[in-house]
This record gives C-alpha cells, sequence and structure tokens, in this order.
C-alpha cells in the first residue's frame, strides 16, 4: 500500500509517498481502507521536529482519518463495509496518512450519513477537541456567555458551532477577513483581534476557549467562577494555579480518542447543527502542500488528503 512517511525532521519536503506493507487487524481492531486524512497543525509540529511527539523518524504521521472497514479482528464492533471515523491512538502514532491502518474499534464511530468522507475526516481531532473542553469541562448551557478564540480555525470552527448548538451566547475573535465566515457558524458577536483589544470591551463572560496561550488575559474578562478552558497551557500548573487564585475555575484540555462523544458529534452533524469546514484538499502525493498551508495560518477550517 501507499502511504507518505519521512526519514528526517525538516520542511514539507520531507514527506514522501512510499510502498509499505498493508497491516492486519488484531483482536477487536478493524483494517480501515482510508478515503481521507486530515492535516492538522499538531503535524506540522511534528514533521519539523518542533513537537517530536512520535521520537525520532522516520515514521507516518496523521491521526484524522475516514474510510471503510475492510477487515474486523476478533470482538471488533464493526463489520467489513461499515463507514467510519475517527482518531485513533492520539498521542501516538497513528499513520493516518496512509491506503490502509489497523485501529482500535471503540476508538472509531460510524461516519455521519449526511456527510462525505472528506468531510467526515476534518472532524475528529479538532471537534473533538473543543467537545472536551465546552462540554465535558465547562458544562456550556442555555444563555452562558462563551468566548471562542481563533475562532475561524479547525477548533475554533467546530468550537462555535457546539457552545451555539447548546445554546450559548457565542463571541468569536478573528481577523476582519474572517467575520463573514465565523457569523456564518452561528457567532453571536464577532472581534477583530488586530484592531481591538477585547479585554477593554468584554467582561463578566461564562467561559472562555483558549488556544493561544493567552491565559492571563484571558482571565481578566471571566466571570467570578467562570472557566477559563485551556488548550495551549493545558499542564500548566501556574497557570492553573493563577486562575484559581482569582476565584475561577481552569480546565486544561488534552485532546483524546473518545467514540462515544463522535457519536453525540455525528448527531449533531446528521441534524444540520455542526458543519465542518474544508478550505482545501490534496490528494496524498501532495501532503507537503497540505503541510504548508495548515503551517501558513491562512486556512478557514480544515486542509484534508483524498486518499482512495
Amino acid at each position: 500500500m501507499r502511504a507518505v512517511s519521512q526519514k528526517s525532521f525538516g520542511g514539507p519536503e520531507v514527506l514522501e509517498v512510499v510502498e509499505t506493507d498493508r497491516p492486519e487487524p488484531g483482536y477487536t481492531e478493524v483494517l480501515v481502507r482510508v478515503h481521507a486524512s486530515a492535516v492538522n497543525p499538531v503535524d506540522v509540529a511534528v514533521r519539523s521536529g518542533a513537537y517530536p511527539l512520535l521520537g525520532e523518524p522516520p515514521f507516518v504521521l496523521g491521526w484524522d482519518i475516514s474510510g471503510t472497514v475492510e477487515e474486523a479482528g476478533p470482538g471488533a464492533r464493526f463489520k467489513p463495509g461499515d463507514e467510519v471515523f475517527g482518531m485513533p491512538f492520539f498521542p501516538r502514532a497513528a499513520s493516518g496518512y496512509a491506503e490502509y491502518v489497523t485501529v482500535p474499534s471503540r476508538q472509531v464511530a460510524r461516519k455521519p450519513a449526511s456527510i462525505d468522507h472528506v468531510h467526515a475526516a476534518a472532524i475528529p481531532l479538532a471537534a473533538l477537541t473543543a467537545w472536551h473542553g465546552l462540554v465535558d469541562a465547562a458544562r456550556v448551557g442555555e444563555g452562558q456567555r462563551v468566548l471562542i478564540s481563533r475562532a475561524a480555525g479547525g477548533v475554533g470552527h467546530f468550537a462555535v458551532q457546539i457552545a451555539k448548538a447548546r445554546g450559548a451566547h457565542v463571541i468569536g475573535l478573528a481577523s476582519a477577513p474572517k467575520h463573514d465566515f465565523v457569523r456564518g457558524l452561528g457567532a453571536d458577536e464577532v472581534i477583530d483581534y488586530r484592531t481591538t483589544d477585547y479585554t477593554e470591551v468584554l467582561s463578566d463572560l461564562d467561559v472562555v476557549l483558549d488556544a493561544n496561550a493567552d491565559g492571563e488575559r484571558s482571565l481578566s474578562v471571566l466571570r467570578p467562577g467562570g472557566t477559563l478552558v485551556s488548550i495551549m497551557e493545558h499542564a500548566d500548573r501556574e497557570r492553573a494555579a493563577q486562575v484559581e487564585a482569582a476565584g475561577r475555575r481552569f480546565a486544561g484540555i488534552a485532546v483524546e480518542p473518545d467514540y462515544a462523544s463522535l457519536e453525540a458529534i455525528a448527531e449533531l452533524v446528521d441534524a444540520g447543527r455542526i458543519r465542518p469546514h474544508v478550505d482545501a484538499t490534496f490528494p496524498l502525493a501532495e501532503a507537503g502542500k497540505a503541510h504548508e498551508l495548515v503551517g501558513s495560518g491562512r486556512a478557514q477550517g480544515k486542509v484534508v488528503l483524498t486518499v482512495g
């Protein structure tokens, strides 16, 4: 089978298509024929060596997948022909930039029926990050005022929709050219972070989803008892202590495989409450170009590799 591998850390040019053996499913695993695999900022950081999550190369990147079950091992909860999507093994290697992957069957969920594989592959890592923060940690609910940083990005564009689906008043931070996009996701207000200091115009918020390591400033706009959900500073004990000392709650989020939450997200997708936005697609052989776009920070929503 074909896969995209790298022999060294470096720029997008280190990614190359190789021929490798097709994996075999073990007990409770399924072999998935991958139709699409999304590219996330963490992929770019791992490829470059800035975040050596997988150790030294060689390795195959990719976590977000959507595809069809080809074979099912003993005890697996899916059968051949089932369409599934997920983010298996994270933060260990899932090798999703490939034509086939083997995954534990409880780390994937049935693909939303209303969308294709490209859009399904765009969901798992980003949407689960937003879900773990807003639903599991902050318990966002009706009438709450929620601020979403990087609202036009991968995590942010799902966070806006998830918070809105739960009845919140949603405020997004985004550059001016992306305001119409963020409003189209359901945001009630959008602030241009380049021209406006949000700490001067916002206060008494119930929840802030911080994707910028902007914890100290985010803390200033929360009401007493409000929740700061941090993606970048999830392991920062000093920040957690600062937030708690100020009478607010700190929730550091590190995403993990979670089929139950994926099923809940899929239900909202099929109900028309969440729609993944794919900014661009690239064939597997052009994974380097996909990394260039994701690394530039210009993409709205997600960038996806089409596999087969």
